[in-house]
């Protein structure tokens, strides 16, 4: 079971850091974050690999967001910095077997976290 949350509402330039907590099971070979905003398909934002951390990023976010990863603590995060009124969405971590930026490659889902930026 993944676990996300951190959510809120901040305003344009600002910061959030979403965790997703895995229970009863490690983590698969990738984590990942979608987000979707109203309207809009489900979106590729960044993926991480497990045991070693190699990180994946859509072009949208680069150089502001960072994925990372507790091994200990079971728990992956999103770091965001310098958002933007476009990142406003329900952000959703998950868990896949191999490394993809598609949704239906990913097998297990947090149940979503709002972010939302003022401008």
């Amino acid at each position: 079971q993944l676990q996300a949350s951190g959510g809120g509402l901040v305003q344009a330039g600002g910061s959030l850091r979403l965790s997703c907590a895995a229970s009863g099971r490690t983590f698969s070979t990738y984590t990942g974050w979608f987000r979707q905003a109203p309207g809009k398909e489900r979106e590729f934002v960044a993926t991480i690999s497990w045991p070693v951390s190699m990180r994946y990023y859509a072009d949208s976010v680069k150089g502001r967001f960072t994925i990372s990863k507790d091994n200990a603590k079971n728990t992956v995060y999103l770091q965001m910095n310098s958002l933007k009124p476009e990142d406003t969405a329900v952000y959703y971590c998950a868990a896949g077997s191999s490394y993809s930026r598609k949704t239906h490659d990913y097998d297990y889902w947090g149940q979503g976290t709002q972010v939302t930026v003022s401008s």
